[in-house]
Formats: structure tokens, sequence, C-alpha cells
């Protein structure tokens, strides 16, 4: 199963010629999830992947860098004749944010659904479920970590012959999980198959200060996606607006021991090279990517996470 995220906007709060605000569109197999929705989404889509059709949206907050682009993006669903539902989560405030929205977007010819999530709360899916947490920002707002559910162990055909077991539809079945007679009796599964297999964590935080929820979140996930408005001179300032600097957002980084943290909402007046170097000096697997970069998370017995420079627009270029 293919997992990637595709990052549309990068940048903070005041966007600049190379970076947009913040969205990130999370791609698993067919389905495509996008996570907040800054001014200019639709228009990042169009530069490189098309109109992506999201079967669901998920917004951290509401402040106007993370929210603008839903008016354009739902109405050129509309005027592109989109039949599919559609569902928008966020914390709670979200059904309020859509009464103030109502008169620019007006009706759609598609259901729109919103449901407001409490930090806790779940969205379950086919093999995997989205989990809202509380985050740590000036204004309500959610976190969301992607969790896949753990997988069976490896099939091993030859432990399964040598208990007797005949090859075809029993094979099928002990992967199952169901109990098959062998030529000595009955065979279980556990006999032929080894340990469960983790599945992969992605974790998107919005803005936030550092927080203990995020840390948990985020524990031993393949990616972390975390705000990283401020560099370290400005520790106080980011304390106060409820953000997190660079060596902050590592330092929560290397708590959770993930595999990858990638650095988001860098403000616009900073050299992204010079503070990605703090970050690095705390937590030395951590990238700041760009908009149209792609990170591609295999499972973990293939590989760590990996990072595709322009891949939205280059599927085929290499980090």
């Amino acid at each position: 199963m293919d997992l990637s995220v595709t990052f549309l906007g990068t940048g903070g709060s005041v966007p600049s010629a190379r970076r947009s605000t913040a969205s990130v569109l999370v791609a698993r197999g067919g389905e495509r999830l996008l996570f907040d929705c800054g001014e200019g989404t639709q228009r990042q889509m169009q530069r490189s992947l098309g109109l992506v059709q999201a079967d669901e949206i998920f917004l951290t907050h509401f402040h106007a860098d993370h929210v603008l682009g839903l008016p354009g993006l739902l109405k050129t669903y509309d005027l592109t004749d989109r039949q599919v539902p559609l569902t928008v989560f966020g914390p709670p405030g979200l059904r309020d944010l859509f009464a103030v929205l109502k008169p620019i977007i007006g009706r759609l010819g598609f259901d729109l659904d919103l449901v407001e999530l409490q930090a806790g709360e779940t969205v379950a899916h086919d093999g995997y479920e989205v989990r809202a947490f509380e985050a740590a920002h000036s204004a309500r707002a959610n976190g969301y970590a992607l969790v896949e559910e753990t997988r069976p162990g490896r099939f091993d055909p030859e432990a399964a012959r040598a208990a007797g077991v005949a090859e075809g539809p029993a094979f099928a079945a002990l992967q199952r999980g169901e109990t098959v007679e062998g030529s000595s009796g009955p065979v279980a599964p556990e006999q032929v198959m080894g340990s469960s297999r983790a599945g992969r964590t992605i974790v998107v935080t919005g803005d936030t200060a550092p927080s203990p929820a995020t840390v948990s979140a985020a524990a031993d996930a393949e990616l972390l996606i975390h705000d990283a408005s401020f560099a370290e001179e400005e520790v106080q300032r980011a304390a106060e607006t409820g953000h997190s600097t660079v060596g902050q957002a590592a330092a929560v980084a290397a708590e959770a021991h993930v595999k990858l943290l990638a650095l988001v909402h860098i403000s616009s007046r900073y050299h992204v090279g010079k503070v990605l170097e703090e970050a690095t000096e705390v937590f030395e697997p951590t990238i700041a990517p760009r908009d149209f970069d792609v990170i591609e998370i295999p499972f973990p017995e293939r590989g760590a996470p990996h990072l595709i420079q322009n891949g939205a627009r280059e599927p085929n270029g290499s980090g």
C-alpha cells in the first residue's frame, strides 16, 4: 500500500514567492486526505498534481492562513461537477466557520458534511484511523495522527507444508487467521506466521507550541510534520503566539523517536537553510520541505521515509 505526503504549502502566515500557506496532501492507496487548505491551495494543485479530488479535509484550526483556500476549492469542485460527497473535519467551531463562509461558497452540487472533532476522537478508515489530539496554539486547535493498523506477520509456506497443509485455499485461510487441518491435526496461524508487523504513522501538528500531546501522538512515527515558525532567538515570541522554534520542534521529534521530521510554517523572514542547521544540531534526520516536495513512506521493513524534491511536479525526480 503506497503512502506519500505532498507539500502544497510550507510557508508561514505570510506567503512568499516560493512558499504558499499551509496545505498538506496525504495519499494512501487510492485515498486522498487534505490537511489544512490555505490561500491558493487549489492553485498549488493545478501547478503540480492537477485538481485533486480530496476524499476528506482535516482543518487544524481556523486562522486565515489555514482555511482561506476552502471557498475557492469547494466552488471549483462544484463547477467541475463533483458528485462525490465530501467531509470536512475540524475542531469545535467548524460549523460556525462555515456559517460565515456560506455566502461566499454558495450552493454546492455535492453533499458537504461537517464534523467537529474533540481531542481524543478518531475517524475510522479501512486499515487505518485518523486521531485528533490537542495542539498548543493561541486558538483552539487539533493536530492529527494517521495511524495504520498492525499488519499480520509474514506467512511461511515451508512451515505450512511441513505441517502437512495442502497448498491452495488452506494457505489463504491461515493467512486470514483461521486454523486448518494438517497431516497430523489442526494447524494454527501462529505456527506458520511470523510476528505481527507495525503499520505506519504520520503526524501533522498544524500550528503549535511544543507539547506532550504531540510527543505522545508521534511516538515512533515515520513522519512528523511540525510547526517551526521561529528561530531560537525568538523563543519568547514563539511562546507568546503558540508556535514553536525550530529547535523545539527538533526536541519533540527526538523525544518521540520519529524516523523523520519535516519542518513547516517557517517564517519568511528567515533563511531556511540557516534555521535548518539549528534543528539538525538537535535532531539529525530533519528536513525543511519546499512546496511540491513529496515524501514517500514505505513499510518499515522496506526502508526509511525519503524526500523527492519537487516530486509533485516531476514524479520521476529524486531526492
